[in-house]
């Protein structure tokens, strides 16, 4: 498998997002995480995941947002934010982030000048969609791999790939295939 150019930043890959009992599953996570696991190689250690956790305190309109979710008011070491099993133990940076987006500082630091960013993880109408639009504003190449990626439910994440992919040719909305096989450069479908 050849190198695919970029980084890798796979959003939000936790416990709390697969866990079927979980008020925040995203149905489609186990299809999102294989999408996932066939792009790690293709990126060797330009990979980078990112966990959403709740700040100790919500401020703002974070308190009215935590009001309707106090199940998730827990400290970042607990249960639900691990990233799920196979993903905790590959030796991958990981970026927190008490916000939807995680475009930050620290992740455009890791990218190499004039880098596109790969994005992959859930769930698309809300992190993937917030970090991507950032990114894209901060000026960096994005590309969203739809099926590495899961909304809410199937509804949600035709949604935000129309949205994205109407940002192009700041947005790109691919596939892990067409990824996989365009060798570096972006074909049609990327």
């Amino acid at each position: 498998m050849r190198p695919v150019p970029g980084l890798l930043a796979v959003i939000d890959m936790q416990r709390v997002f697969a866990d079927p009992g979980s008020p925040w599953a995203t149905p489609r996570y186990a299809e999102a995480a294989a999408g996932v696991a066939r792009l790690l190689p293709a990126f060797g250690g330009r990979v980078v995941f990112t966990r959403f956790l709740a700040p100790a305190r919500p401020a703002g309109v974070w308190r009215a947002y935590y009001a309707r979710w106090p199940f998730a008011l827990q400290p970042p070491d607990a249960e639900l934010w691990r990233l799920t099993p196979e993903f905790a133990g590959l030796g991958a940076p990981v970026l927190d982030a008490e916000t939807f987006g995680k475009w930050s500082p620290e992740l455009a630091a890791r990218l190499a000048p004039g880098s596109r960013l790969v994005l992959a993880g859930v769930s698309t109408e809300c992190c993937v969609l917030a970090t991507a639009l950032a990114a894209a504003d901060a000026g960096t190449e994005v590309v969203v791999v739809a099926d590495a990626c899961a909304g809410v439910d199937d509804e949600a994440q035709a949604e935000a790939l129309h949205v994205l992919d109407l940002y192009r040719p700041l947005v790109r909305v691919t596939t892990v295939g067409e990824l996989l096989g365009e060798g570096g450069a972006c074909g049609s479908g990327c």
